[in-house]
Protein backbone atom coordinates (compact mmCIF):
# COMPACT_ATOMS: atom_id res chain seq x y z
CA UNK A 1 0.00 0.00 0.00
CA UNK A 2 1.23 3.49 -0.71
CA UNK A 3 2.35 5.63 2.18
CA UNK A 4 0.58 8.85 3.01
CA UNK A 5 -2.26 10.48 4.80
CA UNK A 6 -5.73 9.10 4.26
CA UNK A 7 -4.58 5.53 3.65
CA UNK A 8 -7.41 3.12 4.29
CA UNK A 9 -7.33 -0.49 5.37
CA UNK A 10 -10.29 -2.78 4.97
CA UNK A 11 -11.65 -4.41 8.11
CA UNK A 12 -10.34 -7.74 6.79
CA UNK A 13 -6.83 -6.28 6.50
CA UNK A 14 -7.12 -4.83 10.01
CA UNK A 15 -8.09 -8.21 11.47
CA UNK A 16 -5.19 -9.86 9.64
CA UNK A 17 -2.79 -7.29 11.11
CA UNK A 18 -4.20 -7.82 14.60
CA UNK A 19 -3.92 -11.60 14.23
CA UNK A 20 -0.23 -11.25 13.41
CA UNK A 21 0.27 -9.55 16.76
CA UNK A 22 -1.82 -12.21 18.53
CA UNK A 23 0.29 -14.97 16.97
CA UNK A 24 3.41 -13.81 18.75
CA UNK A 25 4.86 -10.92 16.76
CA UNK A 26 5.38 -7.74 18.73
CA UNK A 27 3.05 -4.83 18.13
CA UNK A 28 6.03 -2.63 17.25
CA UNK A 29 7.22 -5.05 14.56
CA UNK A 30 3.74 -5.39 13.04
CA UNK A 31 3.30 -1.61 13.04
CA UNK A 32 6.65 -1.01 11.39
CA UNK A 33 6.06 -3.63 8.68
CA UNK A 34 2.53 -2.41 7.90
CA UNK A 35 3.38 1.31 8.13
CA UNK A 36 0.87 2.12 10.84
CA UNK A 37 1.39 3.95 14.11
CA UNK A 38 1.25 2.20 17.46
CA UNK A 39 -1.72 4.42 18.36
CA UNK A 40 -3.57 3.22 15.26
CA UNK A 41 -2.78 -0.38 16.17
CA UNK A 42 -4.20 0.03 19.67
CA UNK A 43 -7.29 1.85 18.35
CA UNK A 44 -7.90 -1.00 15.91
CA UNK A 45 -7.34 -3.51 18.69
CA UNK A 46 -10.02 -1.88 20.83
CA UNK A 47 -12.45 -1.72 17.87
CA UNK A 48 -11.81 -5.04 16.14
CA UNK A 49 -9.94 -7.16 18.70
CA UNK A 50 -11.27 -10.72 18.88
CA UNK A 51 -13.63 -10.36 15.93
CA UNK A 52 -14.13 -13.10 13.37
CA UNK A 53 -14.70 -12.44 9.66
CA UNK A 54 -18.40 -13.31 9.97
CA UNK A 55 -18.75 -10.71 12.72
CA UNK A 56 -16.97 -8.16 10.52
CA UNK A 57 -19.38 -8.83 7.67
CA UNK A 58 -22.31 -8.43 10.05
CA UNK A 59 -20.81 -5.17 11.38
CA UNK A 60 -20.35 -3.86 7.84
CA UNK A 61 -23.95 -4.77 7.02
CA UNK A 62 -25.21 -2.95 10.10
CA UNK A 63 -23.13 0.13 9.28
CA UNK A 64 -24.48 0.17 5.71
CA UNK A 65 -28.04 -0.21 6.96
CA UNK A 66 -27.51 2.55 9.51
CA UNK A 67 -26.22 4.91 6.80
CA UNK A 68 -29.22 4.07 4.59
CA UNK A 69 -31.64 4.74 7.45
CA UNK A 70 -29.95 8.06 8.28
CA UNK A 71 -30.37 9.17 4.65
CA UNK A 72 -34.01 8.07 4.76
CA UNK A 73 -34.67 10.10 7.93
CA UNK A 74 -32.95 13.15 6.43
CA UNK A 75 -35.05 12.86 3.26
CA UNK A 76 -38.23 12.54 5.31
CA UNK A 77 -37.33 15.56 7.44
CA UNK A 78 -36.70 17.60 4.29
CA UNK A 79 -40.01 16.44 2.81
CA UNK A 80 -41.86 17.42 6.00
CA UNK A 81 -40.20 20.85 6.00
CA UNK A 82 -41.22 21.48 2.39
CA UNK A 83 -44.81 20.45 3.14
CA UNK A 84 -44.91 22.81 6.14
CA UNK A 85 -43.67 25.69 4.00
CA UNK A 86 -46.18 24.98 1.24
CA UNK A 87 -49.07 24.65 3.68
CA UNK A 88 -48.05 27.80 5.53
CA UNK A 89 -48.38 30.05 2.50
CA UNK A 90 -51.61 31.95 1.88
CA UNK A 91 -53.03 31.63 -1.62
Amino acid sequence: MPKGKGKRHTPEQIVAILRRAESGETAATVCRETNISVATFHRWKSQYGGMELSELQQLRGLRDENARLKRLVADQALHIQVLKEVNGKKW
